[in-house]
């Protein structure tokens, strides 16, 4: 049997959530936790996490109000994004543990160790976002010009659409638009791709539409953080950001720094065996 068979899901009860979790067990091993992009759209974390389990407890989790995990209290503050964080470590039983964040997931990341650098042992961001308030601005117009040049007009007509419709609250809007962005990011580098609807159906316009709210609110993170755990940021040559990436190198700059050629946003599928030797370098794997 396959590592990837050795999981177990469960709901795990966060701050006016109950957040949906994939555990693979590696009892009485450090605990890694994976943050997942969007905010509101989910990620497949197989391939990162089967590696990983090798030699940790590893931890991914629906955030709040997306897929399977429930909101009580309809909100998406920043504070409660901390809470879930801290619900799933105390669920394991963790009081330090290890931060992978890809995309709003390495923004969340790197917010949660500003507010408690002392319960982190390390972060792999992986093509994180920018930044909070208006770097988060940046960074959204950074996309739409990435999108926009990866597809034609009246696809481009259409994504605007479905933009508008998911800020209605249409679940099925943002379903289908990011299927469209899913294929735009892939398609540089696997022109056959195609986004199917499994891989979206449990994207949210709830989280998607309050926690960018919530980011836009946030003040800046600090710059220049000497945080003493280890901290790896890691990027495609032709990732979905562009000069808004400044702002990570300047607010980490005591960490390493990858760049992987001919890749873009999801590196871990473009260059699976440089990002593998990343991952096992990080870890320690090997």
């Amino acid at each position: 049997m396959s590592r990837a068979l050795h999981t177990t899901t469960l709901l795990v009860e966060g701050a006016s959530a109950q957040l949906f979790t994939i555990a693979y067990p590696n009892h009485d091993s450090d605990l890694v936790i994976l943050l997942h992009g969007g905010p509101g759209v989910p990620m497949d974390f197989s391939a990162i996490a089967v590696p990983l389990s090798r030699k940790y407890r590893v931890i991914a989790f629906e955030q709040r109000g997306t897929g399977r995990s429930p909101v009580t209290g309809r909100t998406y503050s920043i504070d409660e994004y901390i809470q879930d964080i801290d619900a799933i470590a105390h669920h394991f039983g963790a009081r330090k543990f290890h931060l992978f964040g890809h995309s709003w997931g390495g923004l969340y990341a790197q917010i949660y160790a500003e507010r408690n650098p002392n319960r982190v042992l390390s972060m792999f961001l992986c093509s994180p976002s920018s930044g909070t308030g208006e770097q988060w601005k940046q960074t959204e117009i950074e996309v739409m010009a990435f999108n926009k040049s990866h597809t034609g007009r009246w696809g481009w007509s259409m994504m605007g659409a479905k933009s508008s419709l998911g800020m209605l609250g249409l679940d099925k809007a943002y379903q289908s638009l990011f299927k469209q962005v899913l294929e735009n990011y892939m398609s540089d580098f696997d022109p056959s791709f195609i986004a199917t609807d499994a891989m979206v159906e449990n994207v949210r316009a709830e989280p998607i539409n309050k926690t960018r709210a919530c980011i836009v609110k946030y003040p800046l993170l600090k710059d220049s953080v000497g945080y003493g755990f280890p901290i790896v940021v890691t990027y495609g040559e032709k990732d979905i950001y562009g000069k808004s990436k400044q702002y990570v190198r300047t607010r980490f700059p005591k960490a390493t720094f990858v760049e992987y050629s001919n890749a873009g946003h999801f590196a871990w599928k473009n260059r699976e065996a440089q990002f593998i030797v990343t991952l096992t370098d990080f870890y320690r794997l090997s």
